[in-house]
């Protein structure tokens, strides 16, 4: 990256936050039907601003539900790279407001971060994508790549619309690689480059009884308890050892590489630290594995909700006429998300008892993502972050989901790279979040210098091939 470019990053850092803090203040919560209105001005106010930065073909592409921002500049030529550059807009909502220190739609500066809804998940990360993109276009009057620009406002919502536009302008986001920053580094000082994400499978189940709820000294002992059927049935699905029980649920499980297990052990973690950090006497996790292979690389089975009966304060002896429970399976490669939720609901048939009636709805599935991680588009981010940085980059997966990656991966053939700049401590979701500014700064010279060297490693392999 030249001395230019960098100068005119650190230079106008002051201008960057101020657009920042307008960014964030819209409420832009895709969950909300009452913030339409809000979701979609936010997204006209991002419009214009890919214009100013010079960007063409820039548009706002409507969908079933929230538009999506566009704009492109291709003037690299036909040797150089094309990058897709994807972000959302949309942000979560922010309930409890109420642990919130200040209002979530008024950013707030205090200790070196950025405190408001979408500060770090992934506003802040979409704002330095787009001024590494105006710092070049500025100084330089071009750009080292060909790059497209997509910014979604339903990621917090699945990107339930995103597929099919996807599909539909195929041609338009042809590209060499996906770069995404909606990821955290390792830690503070440990930046690092996510190579794979676990996939999704979720499924909710419901236990029904009698017609209505039932007088406990009147009936209890001749009726099942959908409450404890429905108890019964989920401590069926792991062993004592935290493997889960569903027949054929480990079948297609791809084992670890062992380029991946160096990697992995190479990964600085302390697991008493981990489990102070979020307030429990100790972690568990599946017998025979590591911590970081917990997080990361195994697939896990949990209950995310329970209901049934009576929750008012005091005592109401009833056996209540039903239960449910809502269980989320995070996925590894080589699994698929409708194959586990077809072994999940065949085995919770299996274990509900004659006494009662269940039904199992398959709601929402993700695939996992793997990336190579000796492809040089990983490799040249390692690259980018070590230069900024300046300490090793960590190769890391994360447990989370981010379903869409396996869409750009699958339809568009592209290399993902995701390269983000948060930290696992900045409440993603959670009240009070925020994002530290020095990462907000140097994560823009970060994605400036990958554009100069992919162009570089690219153009190198291409001269490589053809002599």
């Amino acid at each position: 990256m030249s001395e230019a470019v960098r100068t005119f990053l650190r230079t106008n850092q002051e201008r960057f936050l101020d657009e920042l803090i307008t960014f964030l203040q819209f409420p832009s919560i895709s969950t909300d039907p009452s913030r339409k209105e809000d979701v979609q001005l936010c997204a006209s106010w991002l419009r214009d601003h890919l214009q100013m930065l010079g960007l063409q073909n820039v548009q706002l592409f409507p969908t079933e539900g929230h538009p999506v921002v566009y704009g492109e500049w291709l003037e690299a030529g036909a040797q150089a790279p094309t990058v897709l550059v994807y972000g959302h807009y949309d942000v979560q909502p922010v309930d409890p407001v109420d642990l919130w220190d200040s209002p979530p739609f008024r950013p707030t500066i205090r200790d070196g971060a950025i405190y408001a809804r979408g500060a770090m998940d992934d506003k802040g990360q979409v704002w330095l994508q787009l001024k590494a993109l105006e710092a070049w276009l500025r100084v330089e009057g071009r750009l080292p790549v060909n790059v497209k620009v997509l910014i979604e406002g339903e990621e917090e919502i699945g990107s339930v619309h995103l597929g099919d536009f996807v599909k539909q302008h195929r041609q338009m986001l042809d590209a060499d690689v996906v770069l995404i920053s909606d990821t955290a580094m390792l830690g503070p000082e440990k930046p690092a480059v996510c190579y794979g994400l676990r996939g999704l499978a979720y499924v909710e189940l419901h236990v029904r009884g009698p017609r209505r709820d039932l007088h406990s000294g009147s009936f209890g002992g001749a009726v099942d308890n959908p409450a404890n059927v429905l108890s019964w049935m989920i401590a069926q699905l792991k062993d004592r050892y935290g493997r889960i029980t569903i027949p054929g649920f480990y079948d297609d499980v791809r084992p670890l590489s062992e380029l991946e297990q160096q990697a992995l052990a190479q990964v600085p973690f302390d697991p008493a630290a981990f489990a102070h950090s979020i307030g429990v006497p100790m972690l568990y996790g599946e017998a025979g594995y590591s911590p970081v292979e917990w997080l990361w690389t195994r697939p896990t089975l949990d209950v995310n909700g329970l209901w049934s009966g009576f929750q008012g304060k005091g005592a109401k002896t009833i056996i209540p006429a039903a239960a449910g429970a809502k269980i989320s399976m995070r996925l590894v490669p080589d699994q698929s998300p409708a194959d586990i939720a077809q072994k999940t609901i065949r085995y919770l048939q299996y274990l509900a008892p004659p006494t009662v009636e269940i039904d199992v709805l398959d709601l929402y599935g993700g695939d996992p993502v793997l990336v190579d991680p000796e492809s040089p588009p990983i490799q040249v981010a390692l690259k980018a972050l070590e230069t900024v940085y300046q300490t090793s980059a960590y190769l890391i997966r994360e447990g989370g989901s981010i379903p869409i990656v396996s869409l750009f991966q699958k339809q568009l053939e592209a290399t993902p790279v995701l390269m983000g700049f948060a930290l696992p401590t900045e409440n993603a979701h959670s009240p009070n979040e925020h994002f530290h500014l020095d990462n907000f700064y140097r994560g823009m010279e970060t994605v400036a210098v990958f554009y100069e060297l992919l162009a570089a490693t690219m153009a190198q392999q291409s001269t490589q091939k053809h002599r």
